[in-house]
Protein backbone atom coordinates (compact mmCIF):
# COMPACT_ATOMS: atom_id res chain seq x y z
CA UNK A 1 0.00 0.00 0.00
CA UNK A 2 1.23 3.03 -1.22
CA UNK A 3 1.51 6.20 1.53
CA UNK A 4 -1.00 8.19 0.16
CA UNK A 5 -3.65 5.06 0.38
CA UNK A 6 -2.42 5.00 3.81
CA UNK A 7 -2.31 8.30 4.84
CA UNK A 8 -6.44 8.41 3.14
CA UNK A 9 -7.21 5.02 5.24
CA UNK A 10 -6.03 6.26 8.46
CA UNK A 11 -7.64 10.13 8.27
CA UNK A 12 -10.72 8.12 7.09
CA UNK A 13 -10.55 4.96 9.94
CA UNK A 14 -9.71 7.90 12.72
CA UNK A 15 -13.34 9.53 11.76
CA UNK A 16 -14.68 6.91 11.37
CA UNK A 17 -14.54 5.12 14.48
CA UNK A 18 -14.87 8.43 16.49
CA UNK A 19 -18.32 8.96 14.63
CA UNK A 20 -19.10 5.28 15.54
CA UNK A 21 -18.56 5.34 19.15
CA UNK A 22 -20.27 8.41 19.81
CA UNK A 23 -23.69 7.68 18.06
CA UNK A 24 -23.19 4.52 19.36
CA UNK A 25 -23.25 6.33 23.06
CA UNK A 26 -25.63 8.81 21.85
CA UNK A 27 -28.13 6.09 21.16
CA UNK A 28 -27.06 3.40 24.09
CA UNK A 29 -28.63 6.61 26.32
CA UNK A 30 -31.65 7.04 24.51
CA UNK A 31 -32.65 3.07 25.07
CA UNK A 32 -31.73 3.52 28.88
CA UNK A 33 -34.20 6.52 28.49
CA UNK A 34 -36.48 4.40 27.02
CA UNK A 35 -36.80 1.43 29.03
CA UNK A 36 -36.07 3.12 32.48
CA UNK A 37 -39.60 2.02 33.95
CA UNK A 38 -38.74 -1.36 33.42
CA UNK A 39 -35.25 -1.03 35.21
CA UNK A 40 -36.05 1.84 37.79
CA UNK A 41 -37.53 0.45 41.05
CA UNK A 42 -36.31 -3.17 40.89
CA UNK A 43 -33.14 -3.15 42.98
CA UNK A 44 -31.23 -4.42 39.95
CA UNK A 45 -27.56 -4.51 40.37
CA UNK A 46 -25.29 -2.31 38.22
CA UNK A 47 -24.13 -6.01 36.21
CA UNK A 48 -27.79 -6.69 35.35
CA UNK A 49 -28.03 -3.21 33.69
CA UNK A 50 -24.91 -3.34 32.04
CA UNK A 51 -25.78 -6.37 30.57
CA UNK A 52 -29.07 -5.07 29.65
CA UNK A 53 -27.68 -2.52 27.51
CA UNK A 54 -25.13 -4.58 26.05
CA UNK A 55 -27.71 -6.71 24.83
CA UNK A 56 -29.35 -3.45 23.38
CA UNK A 57 -26.46 -2.30 21.55
CA UNK A 58 -26.10 -4.83 18.70
CA UNK A 59 -29.90 -3.77 17.80
CA UNK A 60 -28.51 -0.11 17.16
CA UNK A 61 -26.02 -1.12 14.14
CA UNK A 62 -28.25 -0.99 11.34
CA UNK A 63 -28.91 2.68 12.52
CA UNK A 64 -25.62 3.82 13.90
CA UNK A 65 -23.30 2.29 11.09
CA UNK A 66 -24.90 3.31 7.93
CA UNK A 67 -24.70 6.85 9.53
CA UNK A 68 -21.25 6.78 11.00
CA UNK A 69 -20.02 5.67 7.48
CA UNK A 70 -22.09 8.62 5.88
CA UNK A 71 -20.85 10.92 8.13
CA UNK A 72 -17.29 9.74 7.98
CA UNK A 73 -16.91 9.91 4.18
CA UNK A 74 -18.51 13.32 4.23
CA UNK A 75 -15.89 14.93 6.31
CA UNK A 76 -12.58 12.89 5.52
CA UNK A 77 -13.45 13.88 2.16
CA UNK A 78 -14.70 17.69 2.67
CA UNK A 79 -11.32 17.73 5.01
CA UNK A 80 -9.13 17.25 2.29
CA UNK A 81 -10.92 19.30 -0.43
CA UNK A 82 -11.14 22.18 1.91
CA UNK A 83 -7.45 21.86 2.57
CA UNK A 84 -6.61 21.45 -1.20
CA UNK A 85 -5.05 18.58 -0.60
CA UNK A 86 -7.69 17.13 -3.52
CA UNK A 87 -5.96 19.90 -5.84
CA UNK A 88 -2.55 18.57 -5.32
CA UNK A 89 -3.41 15.19 -5.64
CA UNK A 90 -5.02 15.78 -9.09
CA UNK A 91 -2.38 18.42 -10.07
CA UNK A 92 0.10 15.05 -9.57
CA UNK A 93 -2.40 13.18 -12.03
CA UNK A 94 -4.63 11.36 -9.17
CA UNK A 95 -8.05 11.28 -9.74
CA UNK A 96 -11.34 10.89 -7.09
CA UNK A 97 -11.43 7.30 -8.24
CA UNK A 98 -8.05 6.38 -7.19
CA UNK A 99 -8.09 8.31 -4.16
CA UNK A 100 -10.69 6.19 -2.96
CA UNK A 101 -9.53 3.23 -3.84
CA UNK A 102 -8.32 2.16 -0.72
CA UNK A 103 -11.15 3.37 1.00
CA UNK A 104 -13.54 1.08 -1.40
CA UNK A 105 -11.92 -1.97 -0.58
CA UNK A 106 -12.23 -1.00 3.45
CA UNK A 107 -16.04 -0.71 3.10
CA UNK A 108 -16.89 -3.45 0.93
CA UNK A 109 -15.18 -5.54 3.61
CA UNK A 110 -16.99 -3.63 6.38
CA UNK A 111 -20.32 -4.41 4.19
CA UNK A 112 -19.55 -8.12 4.75
CA UNK A 113 -18.64 -7.68 7.90
CA UNK A 114 -22.13 -6.08 8.92
CA UNK A 115 -23.86 -8.59 7.38
CA UNK A 116 -22.77 -11.13 9.34
CA UNK A 117 -22.66 -8.92 12.11
CA UNK A 118 -26.49 -8.56 11.15
CA UNK A 119 -26.72 -12.41 10.61
CA UNK A 120 -25.25 -13.62 13.82
CA UNK A 121 -24.34 -11.20 16.30
CA UNK A 122 -27.55 -9.33 16.29
CA UNK A 123 -30.32 -12.53 16.54
CA UNK A 124 -28.41 -13.69 19.52
CA UNK A 125 -28.52 -10.00 21.23
CA UNK A 126 -32.18 -10.16 20.35
CA UNK A 127 -32.67 -13.30 22.11
CA UNK A 128 -31.05 -12.32 25.21
CA UNK A 129 -32.67 -8.76 24.99
CA UNK A 130 -35.76 -10.38 24.61
CA UNK A 131 -35.94 -12.85 27.16
CA UNK A 132 -33.68 -10.20 29.76
CA UNK A 133 -36.94 -8.17 29.56
CA UNK A 134 -39.50 -10.70 30.02
CA UNK A 135 -37.76 -12.03 33.02
CA UNK A 136 -37.46 -8.06 34.18
CA UNK A 137 -40.84 -8.13 34.33
CA UNK A 138 -41.62 -10.70 36.61
CA UNK A 139 -39.65 -8.90 39.00
CA UNK A 140 -42.13 -6.41 39.57
CA UNK A 141 -45.66 -6.84 38.55
CA UNK A 142 -47.22 -4.36 38.17
CA UNK A 143 -44.41 -3.73 35.23
CA UNK A 144 -46.22 -6.88 33.99
CA UNK A 145 -49.58 -5.85 33.37
CA UNK A 146 -49.49 -3.84 30.35
CA UNK A 147 -52.06 -1.96 29.73
CA UNK A 148 -55.14 -2.78 27.15
CA UNK A 149 -54.45 -6.32 27.12
CA UNK A 150 -54.69 -9.43 29.41
CA UNK A 151 -52.07 -10.41 31.28
CA UNK A 152 -51.20 -13.53 33.71
CA UNK A 153 -50.28 -12.80 37.01
CA UNK A 154 -49.48 -16.60 38.67
CA UNK A 155 -51.34 -19.50 37.35
CA UNK A 156 -54.68 -18.65 37.79
CA UNK A 157 -55.21 -14.60 37.47
CA UNK A 158 -55.36 -13.40 34.21
CA UNK A 159 -56.14 -9.51 34.40
CA UNK A 160 -56.42 -7.02 32.34
CA UNK A 161 -56.51 -2.75 32.78
CA UNK A 162 -57.52 0.43 30.87
CA UNK A 163 -54.68 2.84 32.76
CA UNK A 164 -51.37 2.56 35.52
CA UNK A 165 -50.69 5.69 37.42
CA UNK A 166 -49.16 6.24 40.68
CA UNK A 167 -45.11 5.81 42.09
CA UNK A 168 -45.07 2.56 41.70
CA UNK A 169 -48.04 2.37 38.88
CA UNK A 170 -49.92 0.59 41.76
CA UNK A 171 -53.09 2.43 40.77
CA UNK A 172 -55.37 0.70 38.44
CA UNK A 173 -58.52 1.76 36.73
CA UNK A 174 -60.88 -0.07 34.76
CA UNK A 175 -60.18 -3.40 35.84
CA UNK A 176 -61.34 -6.91 34.67
CA UNK A 177 -59.96 -10.52 36.16
CA UNK A 178 -60.87 -13.99 34.68
CA UNK A 179 -59.60 -16.47 37.77
CA UNK A 180 -59.85 -20.05 38.06
CA UNK A 181 -61.94 -21.95 40.72
CA UNK A 182 -60.78 -24.68 42.19
CA UNK A 183 -61.75 -27.56 39.67
CA UNK A 184 -59.25 -25.23 37.44
CA UNK A 185 -61.67 -23.88 35.15
CA UNK A 186 -62.25 -20.65 34.32
CA UNK A 187 -66.19 -19.56 35.88
CA UNK A 188 -65.33 -16.78 37.73
CA UNK A 189 -65.22 -12.76 36.36
CA UNK A 190 -64.36 -9.67 38.31
CA UNK A 191 -65.19 -6.51 37.06
CA UNK A 192 -64.05 -2.84 39.22
CA UNK A 193 -63.53 0.86 38.29
CA UNK A 194 -60.34 0.86 40.21
CA UNK A 195 -58.13 -1.09 42.29
CA UNK A 196 -54.57 -0.95 44.40
CA UNK A 197 -51.80 -3.22 44.23
CA UNK A 198 -50.12 -3.50 47.74
CA UNK A 199 -47.33 -5.88 48.21
CA UNK A 200 -43.72 -6.51 50.13
CA UNK A 201 -40.61 -6.98 48.44
CA UNK A 202 -39.87 -9.86 50.85
CA UNK A 203 -43.30 -11.15 50.94
CA UNK A 204 -45.00 -13.85 48.22
CA UNK A 205 -48.19 -12.32 48.39
CA UNK A 206 -49.47 -9.34 46.37
CA UNK A 207 -52.16 -7.59 47.76
CA UNK A 208 -55.12 -6.47 45.32
CA UNK A 209 -57.35 -4.35 46.81
CA UNK A 210 -60.58 -3.68 44.26
CA UNK A 211 -63.34 -0.79 44.67
CA UNK A 212 -66.86 -0.65 43.65
CA UNK A 213 -67.42 -3.63 41.21
CA UNK A 214 -68.86 -6.89 40.34
CA UNK A 215 -68.14 -10.79 41.07
CA UNK A 216 -69.68 -13.20 38.64
CA UNK A 217 -69.57 -17.53 39.22
CA UNK A 218 -70.83 -19.80 37.09
CA UNK A 219 -72.61 -22.36 38.89
CA UNK A 220 -72.08 -25.87 38.21
CA UNK A 221 -75.02 -27.38 39.39
CA UNK A 222 -74.60 -31.93 39.66
CA UNK A 223 -78.34 -32.19 38.30
CA UNK A 224 -77.95 -31.89 34.29
CA UNK A 225 -81.27 -30.44 33.78
CA UNK A 226 -80.31 -27.52 36.39
CA UNK A 227 -76.94 -27.19 34.02
CA UNK A 228 -79.69 -26.11 31.04
CA UNK A 229 -80.35 -23.42 33.00
CA UNK A 230 -76.90 -22.04 33.08
CA UNK A 231 -77.41 -20.62 36.66
CA UNK A 232 -74.87 -17.71 37.78
CA UNK A 233 -74.31 -15.70 41.02
CA UNK A 234 -73.72 -12.04 41.15
CA UNK A 235 -72.34 -9.94 43.55
CA UNK A 236 -72.23 -6.64 44.49
CA UNK A 237 -68.63 -5.48 46.52
CA UNK A 238 -67.66 -1.35 47.38
CA UNK A 239 -64.12 -3.12 48.52
CA UNK A 240 -62.67 -6.39 47.69
CA UNK A 241 -59.19 -7.81 48.82
CA UNK A 242 -57.67 -10.70 46.68
CA UNK A 243 -54.92 -12.24 47.87
CA UNK A 244 -52.42 -13.29 45.22
CA UNK A 245 -49.25 -15.96 44.86
CA UNK A 246 -46.36 -14.39 43.57
CA UNK A 247 -43.43 -16.63 44.45
CA UNK A 248 -42.82 -17.60 41.23
CA UNK A 249 -42.19 -13.69 40.29
CA UNK A 250 -39.66 -13.49 43.54
CA UNK A 251 -37.70 -16.39 42.26
CA UNK A 252 -36.59 -15.22 38.70
CA UNK A 253 -33.67 -16.49 37.29
CA UNK A 254 -32.54 -13.49 34.64
CA UNK A 255 -30.50 -15.93 32.23
CA UNK A 256 -33.47 -17.95 31.12
CA UNK A 257 -34.36 -18.09 27.98
CA UNK A 258 -38.32 -19.67 26.72
CA UNK A 259 -38.97 -17.49 23.79
CA UNK A 260 -36.59 -18.38 20.32
CA UNK A 261 -38.87 -18.36 17.44
CA UNK A 262 -39.00 -14.56 17.30
CA UNK A 263 -38.32 -13.94 14.00
CA UNK A 264 -35.59 -10.89 14.89
CA UNK A 265 -33.97 -13.99 16.49
CA UNK A 266 -33.44 -16.03 13.44
CA UNK A 267 -30.33 -15.90 10.99
CA UNK A 268 -31.08 -16.01 7.21
CA UNK A 269 -30.58 -19.80 6.97
CA UNK A 270 -33.59 -19.71 9.71
CA UNK A 271 -35.64 -17.25 8.36
CA UNK A 272 -35.40 -19.21 4.75
CA UNK A 273 -37.13 -22.26 6.86
CA UNK A 274 -39.78 -20.89 9.49
CA UNK A 275 -40.91 -18.44 5.60
CA UNK A 276 -41.30 -21.72 4.01
CA UNK A 277 -42.95 -23.72 6.95
CA UNK A 278 -45.31 -20.49 7.45
CA UNK A 279 -46.29 -20.30 3.67
CA UNK A 280 -47.04 -23.86 3.13
CA UNK A 281 -49.10 -23.96 6.33
CA UNK A 282 -51.18 -20.38 5.06
CA UNK A 283 -51.94 -22.44 1.85
CA UNK A 284 -53.27 -25.40 3.59
CA UNK A 285 -55.68 -22.62 5.30
CA UNK A 286 -56.46 -20.97 2.52
CA UNK A 287 -57.69 -24.63 0.62
CA UNK A 288 -59.15 -25.95 3.66
CA UNK A 289 -61.25 -22.89 4.14
CA UNK A 290 -61.88 -22.45 0.67
CA UNK A 291 -62.98 -26.47 0.93
CA UNK A 292 -65.02 -25.93 4.23
CA UNK A 293 -66.94 -22.80 2.05
CA UNK A 294 -67.66 -25.21 -1.08
CA UNK A 295 -69.14 -27.31 1.24
CA UNK A 296 -71.56 -25.15 3.01
CA UNK A 297 -73.14 -23.91 -0.07
CA UNK A 298 -74.04 -27.92 -0.26
CA UNK A 299 -72.25 -28.94 -3.34
CA UNK A 300 -69.84 -31.42 -3.42
CA UNK A 301 -67.44 -30.71 -6.14
CA UNK A 302 -67.38 -28.12 -9.10
CA UNK A 303 -67.11 -31.17 -10.85
CA UNK A 304 -69.59 -33.57 -12.89
CA UNK A 305 -67.62 -36.58 -11.53
CA UNK A 306 -65.35 -37.64 -8.91
CA UNK A 307 -63.16 -40.66 -8.58
CA UNK A 308 -63.73 -42.99 -5.01
CA UNK A 309 -61.40 -46.13 -4.40
CA UNK A 310 -63.77 -49.29 -3.12
CA UNK A 311 -62.45 -51.82 -0.90
CA UNK A 312 -60.51 -53.71 -2.72
CA UNK A 313 -58.50 -50.62 -3.58
CA UNK A 314 -59.61 -50.12 -7.39
CA UNK A 315 -60.77 -46.34 -8.41
CA UNK A 316 -64.26 -45.87 -10.43
CA UNK A 317 -65.69 -42.71 -11.48
CA UNK A 318 -69.26 -41.84 -9.55
CA UNK A 319 -71.49 -39.23 -11.24
CA UNK A 320 -71.89 -36.26 -8.06
CA UNK A 321 -75.62 -36.00 -7.24
CA UNK A 322 -74.84 -32.14 -5.75
CA UNK A 323 -73.25 -30.54 -8.68
CA UNK A 324 -73.63 -27.30 -10.13
CA UNK A 325 -75.09 -28.57 -13.44
CA UNK A 326 -74.17 -25.17 -15.50
CA UNK A 327 -71.71 -23.14 -14.23
CA UNK A 328 -73.59 -19.41 -15.32
CA UNK A 329 -75.89 -17.78 -12.98
CA UNK A 330 -79.58 -19.40 -13.08
CA UNK A 331 -83.06 -16.84 -13.59
CA UNK A 332 -84.29 -16.54 -10.16
CA UNK A 333 -87.68 -16.60 -11.87
CA UNK A 334 -87.36 -20.05 -13.33
CA UNK A 335 -86.45 -21.41 -10.04
CA UNK A 336 -89.23 -19.89 -8.05
CA UNK A 337 -91.94 -19.69 -11.29
CA UNK A 338 -93.68 -23.19 -9.93
CA UNK A 339 -93.84 -22.65 -6.14
CA UNK A 340 -96.17 -21.60 -3.65
CA UNK A 341 -95.75 -18.19 -2.45
CA UNK A 342 -94.43 -19.52 1.53
CA UNK A 343 -92.64 -21.49 -0.33
CA UNK A 344 -90.58 -18.58 -2.63
CA UNK A 345 -90.19 -16.39 0.66
CA UNK A 346 -88.69 -19.39 2.76
CA UNK A 347 -86.23 -20.54 0.13
CA UNK A 348 -85.02 -16.29 -0.19
CA UNK A 349 -84.95 -16.49 3.60
CA UNK A 350 -83.09 -19.03 3.25
CA UNK A 351 -80.39 -18.14 0.58
CA UNK A 352 -80.01 -14.33 2.43
CA UNK A 353 -79.28 -15.84 5.70
CA UNK A 354 -76.97 -18.41 4.25
CA UNK A 355 -75.47 -15.36 1.81
CA UNK A 356 -75.01 -13.33 5.55
CA UNK A 357 -73.61 -16.42 7.38
CA UNK A 358 -70.66 -16.67 4.50
CA UNK A 359 -69.68 -13.16 4.56
CA UNK A 360 -69.21 -13.20 8.58
CA UNK A 361 -67.36 -16.56 7.78
CA UNK A 362 -65.42 -15.30 5.16
CA UNK A 363 -64.61 -11.44 7.38
CA UNK A 364 -63.61 -13.35 10.48
CA UNK A 365 -61.19 -15.59 8.51
CA UNK A 366 -59.72 -12.78 6.81
CA UNK A 367 -57.99 -10.85 9.57
CA UNK A 368 -56.96 -14.62 10.41
CA UNK A 369 -55.41 -14.82 7.13
CA UNK A 370 -54.09 -11.31 6.71
CA UNK A 371 -52.09 -11.72 10.42
CA UNK A 372 -50.61 -15.29 8.91
CA UNK A 373 -50.13 -12.80 5.45
CA UNK A 374 -48.24 -10.57 7.83
CA UNK A 375 -45.92 -13.04 9.37
CA UNK A 376 -44.62 -14.21 6.35
CA UNK A 377 -44.07 -10.72 4.89
CA UNK A 378 -41.65 -10.06 8.17
CA UNK A 379 -40.19 -12.85 7.87
CA UNK A 380 -38.97 -12.52 4.15
CA UNK A 381 -38.26 -8.45 4.97
CA UNK A 382 -35.85 -9.35 7.82
CA UNK A 383 -33.83 -11.84 5.34
CA UNK A 384 -33.55 -8.97 2.99
CA UNK A 385 -32.38 -6.49 6.09
CA UNK A 386 -29.81 -8.68 6.53
CA UNK A 387 -28.30 -8.12 3.01
CA UNK A 388 -29.56 -4.45 2.56
CA UNK A 389 -26.95 -3.67 5.57
CA UNK A 390 -24.32 -4.19 4.16
CA UNK A 391 -24.91 -3.07 0.53
CA UNK A 392 -26.39 0.49 2.41
CA UNK A 393 -22.93 0.99 3.59
CA UNK A 394 -21.25 0.55 0.30
CA UNK A 395 -24.25 3.08 -1.45
CA UNK A 396 -23.86 5.67 1.49
CA UNK A 397 -20.20 5.64 1.07
CA UNK A 398 -20.22 6.62 -2.37
CA UNK A 399 -23.02 9.24 -1.72
CA UNK A 400 -20.69 10.84 1.08
CA UNK A 401 -17.27 10.38 -0.35
CA UNK A 402 -18.36 12.89 -3.69
CA UNK A 403 -20.70 15.06 -1.77
CA UNK A 404 -17.89 16.19 0.68
CA UNK A 405 -15.03 16.47 -2.28
CA UNK A 406 -17.81 18.80 -3.95
CA UNK A 407 -19.12 20.72 -0.71
CA UNK A 408 -15.32 21.16 0.27
CA UNK A 409 -16.11 21.87 3.61
CA UNK A 410 -14.82 19.57 6.55
CA UNK A 411 -15.77 19.43 10.68
CA UNK A 412 -19.02 18.52 12.36
CA UNK A 413 -20.75 21.69 10.73
CA UNK A 414 -22.40 21.60 7.26
CA UNK A 415 -20.90 17.83 6.74
CA UNK A 416 -23.10 16.57 9.73
CA UNK A 417 -26.08 18.45 8.89
CA UNK A 418 -26.08 17.13 5.27
CA UNK A 419 -24.85 13.66 6.67
CA UNK A 420 -28.24 14.04 8.97
CA UNK A 421 -30.79 15.28 6.45
CA UNK A 422 -29.42 12.44 3.96
CA UNK A 423 -29.47 9.74 6.56
CA UNK A 424 -33.44 10.87 7.78
CA UNK A 425 -34.76 10.63 4.35
CA UNK A 426 -32.38 7.04 3.68
CA UNK A 427 -34.28 6.21 6.78
CA UNK A 428 -37.91 6.95 6.85
CA UNK A 429 -37.29 5.72 3.48
CA UNK A 430 -36.69 2.26 4.89
CA UNK A 431 -39.09 2.47 7.52
CA UNK A 432 -42.13 3.42 5.02
CA UNK A 433 -40.95 0.83 2.59
CA UNK A 434 -40.99 -1.87 5.57
CA UNK A 435 -44.39 -0.72 7.21
CA UNK A 436 -46.02 -0.90 3.52
CA UNK A 437 -44.29 -4.79 2.35
CA UNK A 438 -45.37 -5.70 6.08
CA UNK A 439 -49.16 -5.08 5.29
CA UNK A 440 -48.72 -6.56 1.77
CA UNK A 441 -49.10 -3.33 0.28
CA UNK A 442 -45.50 -3.58 -1.36
CA UNK A 443 -43.66 -6.56 -2.66
CA UNK A 444 -41.57 -7.47 0.80
CA UNK A 445 -37.95 -7.53 -1.43
CA UNK A 446 -38.67 -4.07 -2.65
CA UNK A 447 -40.00 -2.79 0.67
CA UNK A 448 -36.60 -4.36 1.97
CA UNK A 449 -34.43 -2.56 -0.56
CA UNK A 450 -36.98 0.47 -1.31
CA UNK A 451 -34.15 3.12 0.35
CA UNK A 452 -31.07 1.49 -0.79
CA UNK A 453 -32.78 1.55 -4.10
CA UNK A 454 -33.48 5.11 -4.14
CA UNK A 455 -29.88 6.34 -3.26
CA UNK A 456 -27.80 4.17 -5.88
CA UNK A 457 -28.72 6.57 -8.51
CA UNK A 458 -27.68 9.72 -5.97
CA UNK A 459 -24.73 8.06 -5.35
CA UNK A 460 -24.17 7.54 -9.36
CA UNK A 461 -25.05 11.16 -9.97
CA UNK A 462 -22.56 12.76 -7.07
CA UNK A 463 -19.68 10.48 -7.94
CA UNK A 464 -19.95 11.86 -11.37
CA UNK A 465 -20.46 15.29 -10.37
CA UNK A 466 -17.44 14.94 -8.63
CA UNK A 467 -14.93 13.06 -10.96
CA UNK A 468 -15.95 16.29 -13.49
CA UNK A 469 -15.31 19.02 -10.78
CA UNK A 470 -18.87 20.00 -10.97
CA UNK A 471 -20.78 21.97 -8.22
CA UNK A 472 -23.65 20.05 -6.31
CA UNK A 473 -26.29 22.72 -8.34
CA UNK A 474 -25.99 24.76 -11.28
CA UNK A 475 -28.16 27.99 -11.15
CA UNK A 476 -27.04 29.16 -14.71
CA UNK A 477 -28.73 25.97 -15.49
CA UNK A 478 -32.02 27.55 -14.80
CA UNK A 479 -31.67 31.07 -14.77
CA UNK A 480 -30.00 30.83 -18.54
CA UNK A 481 -32.97 29.51 -20.30
CA UNK A 482 -35.36 31.76 -18.58
CA UNK A 483 -32.81 35.08 -19.91
CA UNK A 484 -32.55 33.42 -23.44
CA UNK A 485 -36.56 33.46 -23.52
CA UNK A 486 -36.92 36.67 -22.31
CA UNK A 487 -34.08 37.90 -24.83
CA UNK A 488 -35.76 36.29 -27.48
CA UNK A 489 -39.23 38.23 -27.06
CA UNK A 490 -37.55 41.53 -26.76
CA UNK A 491 -35.60 41.08 -29.94
CA UNK A 492 -39.08 40.08 -31.82
CA UNK A 493 -40.63 43.04 -30.04
CA UNK A 494 -38.04 45.04 -31.75
CA UNK A 495 -38.61 44.15 -34.80
CA UNK A 496 -41.82 44.85 -35.08
CA UNK A 497 -41.50 48.14 -34.12
CA UNK A 498 -38.87 48.83 -36.62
Amino acid sequence: MKILDRYILFSFIKIFVSTLTLLMFIFVLQSLWLYINELAGKGLGIDIILKFLFFVSPKLVPLVLPLSVLLASIMTFGNFAENYEFAAMKSSGISLQRAMGSLIIFIFFTGIGAFYFSNTVIPKAELKFFNLRRNLAKLQPALAIEEGIFNDIGDKINIKVDDKHGDNDEFLTNITIHEKSPDGTNRIVLRAKTGELKSSKKSDVLQLVLFEGNRYEDVNPKKRRDREKLPHAKVFFEEYTMNIDISDFNDVDLEQQDYKTFYRMLSVVDLKAKRDTLTEEYTKKVELFGDNVLKRTGIVSLSNTTTVTDKEGRTKTKKNDKVIANPQTPNLDSVVQNLKDYKTIMILDQAINNTKNSLDIVKSKEKELFNSDKLINLHITEFHNKFALGVSCIILFFVGAPLGAIIRKGGMGLPMVLAIIIFLAYHFIGIFGNKSAEDGTLNPIIGSWLSTMIMLPFSVILTRKATADKGLFNPDSITMPIKNFFEKIAGIKKKKSQ
